[in-house]
């Protein structure tokens, strides 16, 4: 996403989700269907308890999309965003979830230990960006976790989709959250296909337990980690020459691991053909 198409760029988040942007989180298909499948990849990765309804945060709640996947689930939802008209369409959607208008960059005001878990889906950016003189976006990103970390249970997880812009975001944020309380780290879905990458931050409050697996990254037996992979290819001194054999097979490869369908290698790969029919 170019820096300046960003949302956060443009505007702070109570006056970017106007009346007419927050329209399109209840009337365009595609958007609602994306929202739906990045949250319920978020309830997913708390890895709550089966059959056992729990209550859950829901930050930067926007519409209520998020939270009608809580519903269906059988689980109990608050939800907080900074932007009332995104609060008025989750309103006159009836979501049965309680909603709070507030700014999460100065604290969830929620009592200690209320929450099994916490989700947030396209939010967590916007504490990188100063949108006042007064605002220090390490700052806020400490009041928040720190208010969080308090509101979660022991074993509770939270989890984040979110657009990171650079690699400097990842450590601003990640580091904030270490200093409050919580261990974790990051989870990243089809790490190899630039429209299907997905971000998530998954926190923990207790106990030491491993990240969940990231999906699209089994593709083959023979997948290498990609950043692994970039890094022998700058060692190398060259690259497999264009619709040779090996550059080929490589760009095959490739093409799986972004989880896409490929034919299987066999003898006749990248083998020359005679031109007679």
């Amino acid at each position: 996403m170019a820096s300046s198409k960003r949302p956060e760029h443009q505007a702070p988040p109570e006056i970017f989700y106007n009346e007419t942007e927050a329209q399109k989180y209840s009337q365009n298909s595609r958007m609602m269907d994306i929202q739906v499948q990045m949250s319920e990849r978020a309830v997913e990765l708390l890895a709550l308890p089966e059959d056992e309804p729990c209550l859950l945060l829901d930050i930067g709640c926007g519409s209520g999309l998020s939270g009608s996947v809580l519903e269906e689930q059988g689980h109990t939802w608050v939800g907080v965003d900074i932007s009332s008209a995104m609060l008025n369409v989750a309103q006159e959607r009836e979501v049965e979830g309680d909603l709070l208008l507030g700014d999460m960059g100065q604290g969830v005001p929620f009592r200690p230990g209320c929450f099994d878990g916490a989700i947030s889906i396209s939010a967590l950016q916007w504490l990188c960006n100063a949108d006042r003189q007064t605002h220090n976006p390490a700052k806020r990103l400490h009041k928040f976790f720190s208010s969080l970390y308090a509101s979660l249970s022991r074993t509770a997880r939270a989890v984040f989709q979110f657009y990171p812009e650079n690699s400097d975001q990842v450590e601003l944020i990640t580091s904030q959250a270490m200093k409050s309380g919580f261990y974790g780290g990051l989870v990243v879905d089809f790490p190899n296909s630039t429209k299907a990458k997905k971000f998530f931050l998954v926190l923990m409050t207790g106990g030491m337990v491993a990240l969940p697996k990231a999906l699209g990254t089994e593709a083959s037996d023979n997948s290498v980690n990609y950043t692994s992979k970039r890094e022998l290819g700058k060692k190398s001194r060259g690259k497999p020459v264009k619709n040779s054999r090996e550059w080929i097979l490589e760009k095959k490869e490739r093409r799986r691991r972004q989880g896409k369908n490929v034919r299987d290698d066999n003898k006749y790969t990248a083998r020359k053909r005679s031109g007679r029919f």
